[in-house]
């Protein structure tokens, strides 16, 4: 018996090591950590998904209940979200486009955050409390909103006149 045969045989260069998962079997998600989203990450998905709702706006800051400035129909909806382990609470503040019916605006809103914050972040949106604050006038422009970058900016595009 010389050395050689006491030696393992040399390992290839993409193999894993005994005990560690190799990029073909991971180990699963439970195993490898914790993802926690930050409540404010949840806000800026929700407002960017609202903005994908027909005839859902913006909604005015308010103090002590007076708003500080309009509500602007082409602006982001306010969104507060409470993060509690995969359970989402969130308390939306926007204005709907009047002639539009606000319970079916506020149903289809509520539907679609929903759908948007499983399929985007893996929460589960438990409550959600919609506020509208302003019915303001639709004027005679249609204007779609599409994410302007990563951060869930919306822009408006195009004028194209009454239908």
């Amino acid at each position: 018996m010389n050395s050689a045969d006491l030696l393992p045989p040399p390992a290839e260069p993409w193999s894993t090591p005994p005990g560690r998962p190799s990029p073909d079997r991971p180990d699963p998600a439970e195993d490898r950590g914790e993802l926690s989203i930050d409540d404010g990450v949840v806000e800026q998905i929700a407002a960017a998904a609202l903005g994908e709702v027909e005839h859902i706006g913006g909604a005015a800051r308010r103090v002590l209940g007076v708003p500080l400035g309009a509500d602007d129909p082409d602006q982001l909806a306010r969104v507060t979200a409470t993060v509690t382990g995969s359970v989402v609470a969130l308390d939306v503040r926007c204005s709907v486009a009047y002639p539009a019916p606000v319970a079916r605006v506020t149903d289809q809103a509520r539907a679609h955050l929903i759908a948007r914050i499983e399929e985007l972040t893996g929460l589960t949106a438990a409550q959600i409390d919609i506020t509208v604050t302003a019915l303001p006038a639709r004027s005679g422009r249609d204007h779609r909103r599409v994410p302007a970058d990563g951060l869930g900016r919306l822009v408006a595009l195009g004028v194209l006149g009454e239908p």
